[in-house]
């Protein structure tokens, strides 16, 4: 079993107040701006074929409490059990729409509701799905403590190149290092930074399918 050290505590009181102002502030604002972008994904989606707009799978939070999170549908599954394969390069999963959708990570702003609901935070370790989050846990001894924080739409994690599938222990055991350093190193700045970060890695597309 892997082992990653982590020195902090969870968030004070104090600090989860500035997080979710925030949140409240930038999420809202974001979804204003954005929402004839989401009008319009909606539409394409409704438009590439049969299914529904919204992909919706459970996944966990802080302190491990199990939430449903918010995604435009870019598959022709809606995988939510003990066993969901990851997306690879050429899924046949992904659908036409889906492809572009997941190359901008558009597919990810309807967790914008899931940030005004007080589920997920702008910024934090991405959430697995739970089959995925059981074998980590199993393999990787400190996976756990990235529930000592609210789940993010992005991280820091993912500005560092480790975004999309994890394929072997070295990739999960990777991510989890960074978003461990980020829980040791919180602060406001450092989530201003990774917004901004996170617009470059969208133009980059790295790891996107």
């Amino acid at each position: 079993v892997l082992s990653i050290e982590i020195q902090r505590p969870p968030f004070s009181l104090e600090e989860r107040g500035i997080k979710r102002a925030t949140d409240l502030v930038i999420g809202s604002l974001a979804l204003i701006f954005l929402s004839p972008i989401m009008a319009l994904t909606a539409i394409a989606i409704k438009l590439d074929g049969p299914g529904p707009v919204l992909f919706r799978q459970h996944r966990k939070g802080f302190n491990g409490k199990q939430f449903v999170m918010l995604k435009f549908r870019t598959m022709t599954v809606q995988e939510d059990g003990p066993i969901v394969p990851q997306a690879t390069p050429g899924d046949p999963r992904v659908t036409p729409i889906g492809r572009l959708l997941r190359a901008a990570s558009i597919d990810e702003l309807p967790q914008l509701l899931n940030v005004l609901k007080g589920e997920m935070s702008l910024i934090g370790p991405r959430p697995h799905a739970l089959a995925h989050d059981s074998h980590f846990e199993s393999i990787l001894r400190d996976y756990a403590f990235r529930h000592h924080v609210k789940p993010g739409m992005t991280g820091w994690a993912q500005c560092n190149g480790a975004r999309g599938a994890t394929p072997s222990i070295d990739h999960i055991a990777e991510r989890v290092k960074l978003d461990l350093w980020y829980i040791n190193n919180w602060s406001l700045w450092l989530d201003i930074q990774i917004l901004m970060k996170t617009f470059i890695e969208v133009l980059r597309k790295r790891n996107a399918y």
